[in-house]
Parts: structure tokens; sequence; C-alpha cells
């Protein structure tokens, strides 16, 4: 029978004033505020060894114990869905996450997700914090493409969810903007939270943004179009999209973050006006993660291959600077 487990963790420094259920939500193997707030309520929280309230502001260095029950059993069916593999073994694989596909169940994505592709395939996950999210560490955006990590073991689930939270991983990512970038390489460290208007979007401009930082280097410059290689140093939601919106060069097809007031002003030929407007999704590919193996320790990088739409979307872009 799954027994319960201990997880311990230290506020850092970036985390400090985050209500305590807040901060929880953030750790993978909790996964949402009201699975952090139902153990709090249950007294399975314990901060430096006292009892605290969901309310709680966290502090620098706050020793955070977590006594993380068996989870009920997933209400998840398993799908026959095609999956992309580019590394497995008998605790963790990387599969290549088409654009379209949400990560796992949520409402209004029940089904056709990723989550409902791997149990068919390998009967059962790690079971984390959410019966829902059975082995998933870390996650995509919908129309975001490339690695993702699953656990297969309860020991690559926290080794790996460890590296996450410690920012010992390392995740390049490959976007097309808009507009010419012109410094060849640069840094982006603005932080990011909970936009103060629109509660569903993240911002640079939020009341208590947390660090984020984004470092990129332009790979090839097109006729109204750069494609950027960008490498985060934290993971913040959706903070590629956020960063790239607030320097001017919101990625091609963010239909959330890349409004037409939010770009700046050049001037673009219209056939590439055209090809950048068709784009059906956001121009975003997670090219590659590195880390180190949860049990042997080996450093292990995978990379996942340029998916058909964003190839023809530079071939296109190519092509336009001939015209």
């Amino acid at each position: 029978m799954p027994r319960a487990r201990r997880l311990v963790v230290r506020v850092p420094a970036d985390a400090v004033g985050m209500r305590l259920d807040r901060f929880l939500a953030t750790l993978p193997e909790l996964g949402t505020r009201s699975r952090a707030k139902a153990l709090i309520d249950d007294g399975r929280v314990a901060v430096d060894g006292l009892p605290r309230k969901s309310a709680h502001a966290v502090r620098a260095g706050e020793r955070i114990a977590v006594t993380v029950p068996p989870p009920e059993p997933a209400g998840v069916e398993p799908e026959a869905l095609p999956l992309a593999v580019l590394y497995e073994d008998a605790h963790l694989l990387a599969i290549d996450k088409p654009p379209g596909m949400v990560v796992h169940p949520a409402p209004g994505a029940r089904r056709g997700t990723v989550v409902n592709a791997l149990l068919h395939r390998l009967g059962s996950l790690a079971a984390g914090g959410d019966p829902e999210r059975p082995g998933i560490v870390h996650r995509l955006d919908r129309d975001t493409s490339g690695v993702l990590l699953v656990a297969r073991t309860p020991q690559a689930l926290e080794g790996l969810a460890r590296q996450f939270r410690d920012r010992t991983l390392s995740k390049r990512y490959i976007a097309v903007v808009h507009g010419v970038v012109r410094p060849s390489a640069g840094v982006i460290d603005r932080a990011i939270g909970r936009h103060p208007r629109e509660r569903k979007r993240m911002s640079v401009d939020a009341r208590r943004g947390r660090a984020a930082v984004t470092r990129f280097e332009v790979v090839e410059r097109f006729r109204g179009a750069t494609l950027l290689r960008l490498v985060p140093e934290t993971g913040r939601t959706h903070q590629l999209r956020v960063h790239l919106a607030a320097l001017g060069h919101p990625i091609v097809g963010d239909r959330v973050y890349g409004s037409a007031r939010g770009r700046r002003g050049e001037s673009v030929p219209a056939p590439v006006a055209v090809v950048l407007e068709a784009c059906p999704r956001q121009a975003l590919h997670a090219e590659a993660i590195g880390f180190a193996h949860p049990v042997s320790g080996a450093h292990v990088e995978v990379c996942a291959p340029l998916p058909p739409d964003l190839a023809r979307l530079l071939e296109s872009l190519r092509r336009s600077a001939l015209a």
C-alpha cells in the first residue's frame, strides 16, 4: 500500500512575503493552492516545527515540513494517444509534447492530455500531491511544444522536483518573435506576478512580482521577425511569453501577450505580416533540458527536434526575404 511521504523545503529569498498556501502551491509535488490549503487545514504542515495558517507570510530560510498522504486513486482514464518518446528508463521518461496538447486534466480538458496518454502507455505513474497530475514535475502551455519530463517512480518525482525547485536544471527554448531584435544577446531581469486587473494573465507590472530572469540570443533575423534562443534562469508562469512581450517583441502567434499595442513600432512588409498572422499557435518550443539523473546522478540532456509547423514558419520567413 502507498505510504505518506514527508517533504521538507526551505523558503528562498524570492518567496518572502508569500502566503503559506501560495508558496506550497508552487512546489511540483503539491501542485495547487487548494491542495496546499487542505494539507495546512489538516495539520500536515509545520513551519519551523509549528503549525501555521494558510495566510502565514513566509520568511526566508523558514523550514517547512509537509506530510503528504497517499493520494486517492486518480480519476484519469487511460487513452491510446500517440506519444513521441525522446528518452526512457525505469525511473523517468521525456516526451516531445506536440502543440495543442494539454499536459494534465483540468476543467474543460478532461481527455486527450499527456497524462491520459502516459497512463495508457505505462499503466501507472509516480503519485504526486495531485491525483490528476501523476508523474508531472513541470508543465508546458497547451500551445508550447517540446521536451517534457515525467517521473515514473517516487524517487524520480522527488529528485526532479528538487532540481526544478533549486534551479539546477538547464532549460533551453527557441521562439520566433515579432520585430527585429537588435542586440545579439541580452538578459531580461523583471519580476513577474499576477496582472493587476486581468487575473488570468501574468505581468511585469504586478504589485508583488517574483524575481524572473531570462537570457536570450539571436539565432536568425528576418524581415519583421527574429528567431531567438532562450534560457530561463527562473520558472515563473508564462515567463518567456511575458518577458518577450515586455521587451516589445512578443512571441509570434501568442494570442494572450502578443497584442499589436505591445509590439515595437516597425514597418513589416505585407507578405511577412500575412505569414506572421497566420501562425496558428505561439511559436515557442522547449528545445532541450539538461539534468542530473535522480537515481544515477549522471548528467542527461534531452533535445526535441524543431516541430514541422515552426519549420514551415521559418522557411516562409526565409522565402519572404527573397521576395
